[in-house]
This record gives structure tokens, C-alpha cells and sequence, in this order.
């Protein structure tokens, strides 16, 4: 009966994956196609690609994609690493879980009222919709994520290292930069890099939140995917994929590091004689 669920659960989740990674695949596919069109595929050609590099619009909104990511993730991800600090630094049980239910709710909540609400803001505050409003959005739904990475690397440190820190002198500046953040830093790098991710896929909530000629990669891959088929689409959205999918490995390569060496000092702990 057992070996059965096993078997149902592993046939279920190929068909999953075979749903979510199809269309991707068929999308990528007819980014190397020889023709114009995506009803048939004529043969193996790199045109699509060239056409994409050589326009000039196409490619500032490439920069500024990779602009807004970046600086966003990095502001993010020093917001939410204190933030997490804050959070582990909270002694009452019910105080701390309150607060991680507000970190939590840009992530529970739906893309579209996560944009329209900026939007409102924006407006109410006076603030031109452009590079701003979008910067401002993409650090603000950036942060629960690094938050979220970093504070279960800070709950798996020991407490008596920094109580030990102290004990031999050590302020809090240096409690922080010679034990704290080493300790954290895997979890850190995790939560940029998925900053990182989360920035170049979102859609619902920079559609809001863009305006004087200021686009990213997803709302123009949109904007044009309404206007028509055109095949320098499917080579955009390859490469972006790509990216997205390199992005996700160095998480993963970061995150299971971490966990390795965590184990290792654990093993070390108990076979080293005290």
C-alpha cells in the first residue's frame, strides 16, 4: 500500500512539473526557429536572438531591469537582514510572531493589491510613477524575503557564542560583525539572491507602478505580446529564464553550503571531547 501512494505521488508529480515546464520549454523552442511564426518550426536559426540584441529599446529595458534588481535587492537585503536581527533580538513570544505575521503579509497577499495599493501611495504622496516608484516597490516586497532567509539561520546559532563574545570584551558592533553576521551570511546571500529573482519575474506589481517611459522586461514582454507574435519575444524570455534559473542554482549551492558546513561543526561538537 505504501510502495502504491509512492508510486501515485511520483506519477502525480511528473505530470506537475510536465504542466508547469512544457509551455516554458515550447516557448524556448520556437525561440530558435528559423521562421517568423510559432504554428510550425523550419528549422534551427539564431535570428531571433540578434534581432532582440540589436534593439536599442529593448535593451535599456534590459539594463534598467537588471538595475532595478540589483539595487533593489541589495537595499533590501541589508532592511531585512537588521530586521531579522531585530526580530530574533525579540524576547516575548507572542511580540515576535506578530511581527513576522506583518513581515509576512506582502507575501501572502495578491500581486494585483500589493500594486494597486503602491500605486494609491504614490499617487496620495505626490511621487511620479518611473524608476522611483518602481525601485521603492520591488525593495519593499524584496525585504519579507530576505527576512524570512535570515532569521532561521539566526535561530540556529548558539546564544552562548555571543554571550562568550562578551565575555571576553567584545561591544556589540563587533559582537554583530565578527560573530553574528559570518554566522548568517549564507542566509543573507540566499535572501539576495532570491531578492534578485523575485525583482527580474515581477509583473503584476511593476505593471502598477511604472510610467514616464520607464518599463521593465516583464511589462514590455506584455505590452508586445499583445501587440502580436513576434518570435524576439520567445529569445527575451529564454534569456530571462535562463538568468532566473542560474539565479536559483547559486541559491540552492548557497543554501546546502550553509547547511554542510552547520552539520559538519555539529558533528565536531559531539566527537571533539570537551
Amino acid at each position: 500500500m505504501t510502495q502504491s501512494k509512492s508510486k501515485l505521488g511520483t506519477v502525480y508529480l511528473v505530470i506537475v512539473f510536465i504542466l508547469m515546464y512544457l509551455p516554458i520549454f515550447y516557448l524556448i523552442l520556437f525561440a530558435f526557429n528559423k521562421g517568423d511564426y510559432m504554428s510550425q518550426f523550419t528549422g534551427f536559426s539564431l535570428q531571433h536572438f540578434r534581432d532582440m540584441f540589436s534593439d536599442a529599446r529593448l535593451m535599456s529595458i534590459l539594463v534598467n531591469t537588471f538595475i532595478i534588481a540589483l539595487l533593489s535587492s541589495l537595499i533590501a537585503t541589508l532592511i531585512g537582514t537588521f530586521g531579522a536581527l531585530g526580530i530574533y533580538g525579540v524576547r516575548s513570544v507572542g511580540m515576535r510572531n506578530m511581527i513576522l505575521s506583518l513581515n509576512n503579509v506582502l507575501m501572502v497577499s495578491p500581486d494585483v493589491i500589493i500594486g494597486a495599493s503602491f500605486l494609491i501611495l504614490f499617487t496620495m504622496a505626490g511621487l511620479s510613477l518611473g524608476f522611483g516608484s518602481v525601485l521603492l516597490s520591488h525593495i519593499a516586497f524584496s525585504i519579507p524575503i530576505v527576512v524570512l532567509m535570515v532569521l532561521p539561520r539566526l535561530k540556529e546559532m548558539n546564544p552562548a557564542l555571543i554571550d562568550a563574545a562578551r565575555d571576553l570584551g567584545a561591544s556589540t558592533g563587533q559582537v554583530l560583525s565578527k560573530v553574528v553576521l559570518p554566522f548568517a551570511w549564507p542566509g543573507i546571500l540566499a535572501g539576495f539572491f532570491m531578492a534578485i529573482t523575485y525583482s527580474l519575474d515581477d509583473f503584476a506589481v511593476t505593471f502598477f507602478v511604472t510610467g514616464n517611459g520607464f518599463s521593465t522586461l516583464s511589462v514590455e514582454i506584455y505590452s508586445r505580446a499583445r501587440q502580436g507574435i513576434d518570435l524576439s519575444i520567445n529569445a527575451l524570455s529564454a534569456l530571462m529564464f535562463l538568468v532566473s534559473l542560474i539565479l536559483v542554482v547559486i541559491y540552492y549551492f548557497i543554501t546546502n553550503r550553509g547547511n554542510a558546513a552547520h552539520a559538519r561543526k555539529n558533528v565536531t561538537r559531539m566527537v571533539v571531547p570537551r
